[in-house]
């Protein structure tokens, strides 16, 4: 009697996946391809900002500075909501490869510029590129991951984060410290590293993404793009010019006037669009959706506002390096990336996200309202261990929150709903910087002042001593000039020029004044606890977006 041998187990092969599902290898290798993608985006946010001063003198444009850190965030804030409806339309994989090939041309335009007004017009072009990547991924990841799921691989794009935010000032220090590398001038680098990184992402994309997608035809809301233009351009614009221009000056009204006008615009833009509307006004009727919108412009304000002051912090008060400050910044990015893995682990097992982003807002508002005792004299070690939670704060909102907004909405809107989160986190973020930053420089010239007249015993002392031999600052700050005042805070270096004694009053007035700031991030810390405590308890699906469109394709054909 002859007996069917038992398969050889090394033979066995996992079972398929059932359609629009993927395996777990499958997963793995689309992810790295994202997180190329990811670290091009967020390297590109930090490597500049260390290196712009460089650049600026090289060529000969420091007062235009502004304007490449302007064109690039009005392009990339606008195309967000674009990208995500557009990939909702018609598919994500070509929408994403175009946007790294954009960006990719982009960054190798800027290695060329030969003013800064060219650049900006290249970081414009480049900027156009970057509205997508940050979107996209998150949406890719919705497509081929249920919300259950996704959770376990946050770790990844958070280590990726993480590692751009610490590579970044550290990569843009050295290369625009560089004079040439390979007869290239060192700051043209800065762009050019993305070139190689960019095409690597396209390559692993190429051949391992592979979503399903069922195309739903629809109207493109050109109207609702139009006014989104009119409103964010003069927007952008006066928040990161405003505060040289003058708030009440009439280049700022007009801007203002102009965005308030497009936003009206842009509402009845979508009112009449409906479904088809970039940003569907039927997004704000769904609860969870609606208050993780309006959290994620508060955290955004609280957060880029943070993240802004403190490498300030670092670098004028303690005189740290636009390197070393990357470094310092490192309690923070390990806070966020620990709280993302940890409550990612937890969301994975329980499919619930209400907690951590409650818990996170009330963390970040601790952490904020510690930061107000900081001073030019409180130990590094003291304000680090501030910054770690305020990034473990930070950490337990970003993830869930963009967690949430997709388990509310149909599977065919998880585009919209994160580009939708993406983009007013980004708006709030805008906001944020632009007060923060005029309080701080509102306040500076105050509280320096005060900082002298308490350190009057010290500077008279300093000037009786027979052995000192002022700098040509000191003689300046000692005559009493009190330009010297202002000059500091166009050109913080200048304090690097004084004995001690005259820098701490300096050094002081810009700690109080960046300590005071962080009592408004608190203040949206603890708003945003509020605002989330009305959020409902959202049930994480454990399908993703991608296999349920293939279970209602398989139902429409099945209908017919």
């Amino acid at each position: 009697m002859n007996s069917t041998p038992d398969p050889d187990p090394t033979l066995v092969r996992e079972p398929e996946p059932a359609p629009g599902e993927y395996t777990h290898q499958q997963i793995v290798r689309i992810i790295g391809g994202l997180m190329l993608a990811m670290f091009l985006g967020a390297l590109d946010q930090t490597i500049v900002s260390t290196s712009i001063r460089t650049i600026a003198d090289d060529l000969h444009g420091l007062s235009a500075q502004a304007w490449v850190t302007t064109a690039y965030l009005i392009t990339s804030t606008i195309t967000t909501p674009i990208y995500g409806k557009l990939g909702d339309l018609y598919g994500r994989k070509k929408l994403f490869m175009f946007a790294i090939t954009v960006f990719i041309i982009g960054s190798a335009l800027c290695s060329f510029a030969t003013s800064m007004y060219q650049l900006a017009a290249f970081r414009a072009f480049q900027g156009l590129g970057a509205g997508g990547l940050f979107t996209l991924v998150l949406a890719i990841i919705g497509d081929i991951v249920s919300p259950r799921e996704r959770a376990r691989y946050t770790g990844y794009f958070m280590a990726t984060f993480g590692a751009s935010s610490v590579l970044g000032p550290v990569v843009g220090g050295l290369l625009a410290g560089t004079d040439t590398i390979l007869g290239i001038t060192g700051w043209r680098w800065v762009f050019l590293v993305n070139v190689p990184i960019g095409i690597v992402a396209l390559v692993v994309i190429f051949r391992t993404l592979h979503v399903h997608h069922v195309r739903r035809p629809s109207r493109i809301d050109w109207m609702g793009a139009l006014a989104l233009c009119l409103c964010l351009v003069p927007l952008l614009t006066v928040l990161e010019q405003g505060r040289g221009w003058g708030w009440s000056s009439p280049r700022s009204v007009t801007c203002f006037v102009l965005a308030a006008l497009g936003l009206v615009l842009f509402v009845a833009a979508e009112a009449y669009m409906r479904d088809a509307a970039l940003i569907p006004l039927s997004l704000f009727r769904i609860r969870p959706a609606a208050i993780t919108i309006v959290a994620s412009v508060i955290v955004g304000m609280g957060m880029f506002g943070a993240m802004m002051l403190l490498p300030l912090y670092m670098q004028i008060v303690h005189g740290a390096t636009p390197t070393q400050s990357g470094f310092l910044m490192l309690p923070m990015v390990a806070g966020l990336m620990s709280a993302s893995v940890t409550s990612g682990r937890i969301i994975s097992r329980t499919g619930r996200t209400r907690t951590f982003p409650i818990v996170g807002s009330a963390l970040m508002a601790v952490g904020m309202f510690a930061l107000t005792t900081i001073s030019a004299d409180t130990h590094l070690w003291i304000v680090m261990l501030m910054m770690l939670v305020v990034g473990y704060g930070v950490g337990n909102c970003m993830q869930p929150l963009v967690l949430t907004v997709q388990s509310s909405v149909p599977p065919s809107s998880i585009g919209v709903a994160t580009s939708a989160a993406t983009f007013f986190r980004q708006i709030g973020g805008t906001i944020g910087v632009a007060v923060f930053l005029s309080m701080l420089f509102g306040g500076v010239g105050a509280d320096i002042s005060h900082a002298f007249d308490d350190a009057k015993p010290q500077i008279a002392a300093l000037a009786q001593d027979p052995s000192y031999q002022p700098t040509a600052v000191d003689r300046r700050v000692l005559a009493g000039d009190r330009s010297v005042f202002a000059e500091v805070q166009d050109d913080s270096s200048i304090i690097d020029q004084m004995s001690p004694v005259l820098a701490h009053p300096f050094k002081a007035g810009f700690a109080d004044s960046i300590s005071s700031v962080f009592w408004v991030s608190g203040s949206l810390g603890v708003l945003a606890f509020g605002v989330l405590l009305l959020m409902p308890e959202v049930e994480l699906r454990q399908q993703s977006a991608s296999a349920a469109a293939a279970a209602e394709r398989a139902r429409s054909e099945a209908g017919e």
